[in-house]
């Protein structure tokens, strides 16, 4: 039987510094805003959306949704984003990615103000991040997933750790940060040769593909440590994982669900750095 690591554990550990800190600001005349850019209704969104004001709000953030249909003309999503990236009272905006094809996500990473970029797409916040510069923000999911480890007492310095996905919102970033925490980090992706080998592995296994249920138990080693980033939504419209929990759980010595895992930490440090960025945008 493994340990389950409970996402809210840690958000709660959190969360009285943070409404601490946004008292600090209210008092000053300053509501930390955290402006949400989707398009769409995607499940995926929805579901990791209400979290987030859920999270967020119990922390003393605002929360300002700005959603568009998904067929949204590119002029019309720009002009927005900009007054956005442009309003005094907005300290940190989240955009959902991927964007529909009409639109250009390199605009928004090129436009985004590196202070108000609260889940580090741009280039200077990723540039910081891959150089060890702590002033920036790093995607808050690769945060939350060595913030989970490490509250659940994981030692990671010396530790094989296997990254399954390459993304620039997880995979990428989070090696780097596992790398900065001295563990030997190995990336896999769908070109991966032998996959179940490099997966059997792993001292520490994150999954963050998209694809549900897809890591099953023969692919980890006994006492693995597994963390799941996945969100994926059924046909009975429940959130479930990238890994077949009900098969790892009983071979793993930690493991996060889906719902109740990551997500929880991801929300918190997305607060997090919203309120960090109104310190620095007042």
């Amino acid at each position: 039987m493994s340990t389950l690591m409970k996402g809210m554990e840690v958000a709660k550990a959190m969360k009285e510094g943070l409404y601490t800190q946004a008292g600090e600001l209210k008092a000053k005349g300053v509501t930390p805003t955290l402006a949400i850019v989707r398009v769409g209704e995607s499940p995926d969104d929805m579901a990791y959306e209400r979290g987030a004001i859920k999270r967020c709000e119990g922390a003393g953030v605002a929360i300002r949704v700005c959603a568009f249909p998904k067929d949204v003309e590119k002029g019309e999503f720009e002009s927005a984003f900009l007054e956005l990236n442009e309003d005094p009272e907005v300290h940190g905006i989240l955009v959902f990615q991927p964007l529909p094809k009409q639109l250009d996500e390199d605009f928004v990473k090129a436009n985004i103000n590196p202070l108000k970029d609260v889940d580090g797409m741009c280039t200077t916040n990723m540039g910081k991040v891959f150089s060890g510069d702590h002033t920036g923000y790093a995607p808050c999911t690769a945060e939350g997933a060595v913030l989970l480890l490490k509250h659940y007492g994981i030692q990671i310095a010396g530790k094989n750790v296997v990254v399954l996905g390459r993304s620039t919102v997880v995979g990428k970033p989070l090696s780097i940060l596992l790398l900065g925490e001295n563990a030997t980090v190995t990336i896999c992706h769908s070109k991966t040769k032998d996959l179940d080998q490099v997966l059997r592995r792993a001292d520490i296994l994150v999954v963050a593909v998209g694809v549900a249920k897809l890591v099953k138990a023969s692919m980890i080693k006994e006492g693995a440590v597994v963390v799941d980033v996945g969100i994926n939504v059924n046909a009975e419209g429940k959130l479930i994982g990238d890994v077949d929990f009900d098969e790892v759980e009983p071979k793993a010595s930690f493991i996060s669900p889906v719902p109740g895992g990551a997500g929880s930490v991801t929300t918190s440090v997305l607060a997090s750095h919203t309120i960090q960025a109104a310190f620095s945008l007042s």
